[in-house]
């Protein structure tokens, strides 16, 4: 190699390696908002992945007579801890799409690099790069795929923090008209199904569509939901009706008659699996997640249903 193509390569390393230094952080902050074990399991094993990455990347700088950044874990945390930080003002879709766009700047660079190798024919940098370019082809796949189930309206593998999903309801909020007709009140109603405590105060300054909130607030919360949900709908308010139901199988509290697997509660953990194998949409794997999560909490098919939203989230988004 010529000095100058020697020195855009270590460039390029050393760029790398602060990116994964941030990469492996950011992994260990996402750790705590894993749904299951499962994705947890999956999160903590990408971060000691980065950390392999890291070295090898480090070794590569070494043969290449550099010498790697010492400071740049330190950058890599302080990077992500601002990055963590931040992202609690940002709706969770936001956070997400930061994170999408570090990965993206990762396997580009690593894309580059094999460039530069093939070029002047170093296949140690060349198998670096091929290594570099899988893992960051398979984290923005992953990354996309939990969008696309944010997007679908999940469960998602990642959850909100709190202050993101309140932060993601304001945002919302905004958006949402002051008419409160029933088409009105089934905006409001779906802006608000992730912050269930805010229903009262919506029910009430909703309360001529339907009499809904005299009626539903009489009650306990789910009864108030189904109450509210009978109401709208036998007074013609479909759209209210359906948004209400939508809130009441995201909280878990439809009747099992209500779900849609027949007499699901009868079922075991492999006849439940089987039977969520075969749900075509992300609302009745939904449905599904969320009665479990409130009733049996059996972890087998709450990761059955986590998987199965991944799939179709995958159909949708065109990930093989």
């Amino acid at each position: 190699m010529t000095d100058n193509h020697t020195s855009t390569v270590l460039s390029q390393l050393r760029t790398l390696l602060d990116l994964t230094n941030t990469e492996i952080q950011v992994a260990e902050t996402r750790v705590a908002q894993a749904r299951t074990d499962a994705v947890r399991r999956e999160l903590t094993q990408n971060a000691s992945n980065g950390r392999a990455r890291a070295q090898a990347i480090e070794k590569v700088i070494r043969e290449l007579g550099g010498f790697p950044d010492v400071i740049g874990p330190l950058l890599g945390r302080a990077a992500a801890a601002v990055k963590a930080l931040t992202e609690q003002a940002q709706p969770f879709a936001e956070a997400l799409l930061g994170d999408l766009a570090l990965e993206h700047q990762l396997l580009d660079r690593a894309r580059y690099l094999k460039a530069l190798a093939v070029a002047k024919g170093n296949s140690d940098v060349e198998k670096l790069a091929d290594r570099l370019i899988e893992a960051h082809s398979a984290t923005v796949d992953w990354l996309t795929t939990v969008l696309a189930e944010d997007a679908l309206g999940g469960p998602a593998a990642l959850q909100r923090t709190p202050l993101q999903a309140a932060t993601g309801v304001a945002v919302r909020i905004v958006n949402v008209p002051v008419s409160w007709s029933a088409t009105g009140l089934n905006r409001a109603v779906d802006t608000v199904r992730a912050a269930p405590p805010a229903l009262g105060d919506l029910l009430s300054r909703g309360a001529h569509a339907g009499g809904v909130a005299a009626k539903a607030l009489s009650a306990s919360r789910d009864a108030a939901l189904a109450t509210a949900e009978r109401i709208t709908r036998r007074e013609g308010a479909d759209q209210a009706a359906d948004a209400l139901h939508s809130m009441r199988s995201a909280a878990g509290v439809l009747e099992a008659d209500e779900l849609p697997i027949t007499e699901y509660d009868a079922l075991n953990v492999s006849e439940a699996v089987a039977a969520i194998k075969e749900l075509t949409t992300p609302s009745d794997v939904r449905a599904i997640m969320a009665y479990e999560e409130a009733h049996k909490n059996r972890h087998g098919v709450i990761s059955a249903a986590q998987t199965r939203v991944a799939a179709i989230a995958q159909e949708v988004v065109g990930i093989s």
